[in-house]
């Protein structure tokens, strides 16, 4: 499981030009899922995402979780998360979950979220979507798990 998390002020999702998921200031994370994540995978990046510190304290240093900054989180899938780039000049999706798997930790994942009590929006799992964002820093990191 790959997470590509970003601080943001903002973010939404739009899926025929309807927007579907939308937050203000929080964490964006767009979710990659491979063939051999379990339900413990999920409950791992779970709960680094909810305590990851990524938000300045009042010294301005990186060490505020979400959760403590009671900020939102946006999840939106993005199987490309797991696509093998490692070779040539197209990635190859063979190390991607299949499609009915990637949903059932999508959508696992989404309940362990809700459950922890800090808002969360989603992007519609397999649509295509457009996303908006303003990123703050900007703080972009890559979790794996």
């Amino acid at each position: 499981m790959k997470c590509l998390i970003q601080r943001v002020t903002c973010a939404s999702v739009r899926v025929d030009r309807n927007v579907v998921g939308e937050i203000g200031f929080g964490l964006l994370v767009f979710l990659g899922v491979q063939p051999d994540d379990t339900d413990q995978t999920v409950a791992r990046m779970a709960q680094r995402l909810l305590n990851y510190r990524l938000f300045s304290d009042a010294e301005g240093k990186m060490n505020v979780s979400v959760i403590d900054a009671r900020g939102s989180i946006l999840l939106v899938s993005q199987f490309t998360l797991a696509a093998n780039t490692g070779r040539g000049n197209r990635p190859s999706f063979s190390s991607a979950a299949s499609p009915v798997l990637a949903e059932h930790y999508y959508e696992a994942l989404i309940k362990v979220l809700n459950a922890s009590g800090t808002p969360i929006a989603t992007g519609q799992f397999g649509a295509d979507m457009q996303v908006s964002l303003t990123n703050d820093g900007p703080v972009t990191f890559l979790l794996e798990g």
